[in-house]
């Protein structure tokens, strides 16, 4: 008579007000077969509760990193429509996004102006920051039932609407967001991928993309507020930064903004209670070197907080979707 194998021990995960789920794990020696020998259970925890920062790994360096991000997710995105420029430690391994380290990352989600979004993101701290610097999340849902009726009824209907015009000075630049210059491609990339392109008679390119603000989760059927309004708007630059760029490329032609779906700008006033929003419902962890954290960017937003110090976080993005309601359409106003 044969008897089944014995059932694995739960995962001891720990809940917290104000921090994200974390499981403290003994270091075990390969990291990449504890991560593939613990994947299902792992991913059930992300699918629970919208992330996980797993502590204990002991993630040293991008191979490693690269083949525990494997382990969990199998094959990483090659990243298109970066906002910004990033380091590749190997296939699908990226460092964190460019971003000067006084000036905070607010909340968003990754990737969300783009036809095919990931939808699930992996980090790894090799290196920890001196003061501040947490990936903070938070949770899509609660978001959406925070933020007042008539702002998310507004974006439900129109959808927002992201404006970029690519330069060589400030975020990324045209190679680094198509991984191409020829411009033959980069069209045949925007007609494929929804984006309206003006190439300027300096040789520029203007781009506009509209998308749906709220989105329900493929797995779980729930509306998430998945957007970059906030973040990629001109009203959360530091005041400096956006006198600067204003006064340098004009309000029309910034590197980056975001605007209501019929083109109307976005106030400051509704920026700032977005931000807020976010702050209410965040939860933070600072890093500690060799932690993995998983997030399900759907359903959670995360950010990257002001820091001093060297911080070096790797980044993979997996499982592209392309999400059915990811752009706006009359009927999606009914849902």
């Amino acid at each position: 008579m044969s008897s089944s194998p014995p059932l694995a021990a739960p995962l001891d995960v720990r809940l917290q007000p104000d921090r994200p789920p974390i499981l403290r794990v003994a270091s075990p020696g390969d990291a990449s077969s504890w991560a593939a020998e613990h994947r299902e259970a792992l991913r059930a925890q992300v699918t629970e509760h919208g992330a996980l920062l797993v502590r204990g790994l002991g993630l040293r360096d991008a191979t490693g990193a690269g083949a525990v991000f494997a382990a969990l997710a199998g094959d990483l995105m090659t990243e298109r429509e970066a906002f910004a420029p990033r380091e590749a430690h190997g296939a699908g391994v990226y460092s964190s996004t460019a971003w000067p380290a006084n000036q905070p990352m607010c909340m968003h989600h990754e990737l969300s102006y783009a036809v095919e979004v990931p939808g699930l993101m992996l980090f790894a701290c090799l290196t920890a920051p001196g003061e501040g610097g947490a990936t903070a999340v938070a949770d899509a849902e609660d978001v959406l039932r925070a933020l007042p009726t008539e702002v998310t009824e507004r974006f439900e209907h129109e959808g927002w609407l992201l404006t970029r015009a690519y330069n060589d000075e400030i975020g990324a630049s045209l190679t680094e967001s198509f991984g191409t210059d020829d411009r033959a491609a980069v069209e045949e990339y925007c007609r494929a991928h929804a984006i309206d392109f003006a190439w300027q008679p300096d040789g520029s390119l203007h781009t506009r993309q509209r998308r749906s603000a709220v989105v329900r989760h493929p797995l779980t059927g729930r509306r998430c507020w998945f957007n970059q309004i906030a973040f990629l708007n001109e009203w959360t630059l530091a005041p400096e930064v956006r006198e600067y760029l204003v006064d340098v490329y004009g309000e029309d032609a910034l590197p980056f903004n975001t605007r209501f779906g019929d083109g109307s700008p976005i106030g400051e006033d509704l920026v700032r209670l977005l931000n807020t929003t976010y702050e209410e419902h965040t939860r933070r962890e600072p890093w500690q070197a060799g932690d993995l954290m998983l997030v399900d960017n759907i359903r959670t937003a995360h950010s990257r907080e002001a820091f001093s110090g060297d911080r070096q976080v790797l980044v993979g993005m997996a499982e592209p979707r392309r999400l059915p309601d990811g752009c706006p359409t009359p009927e999606a106003s009914r849902r």
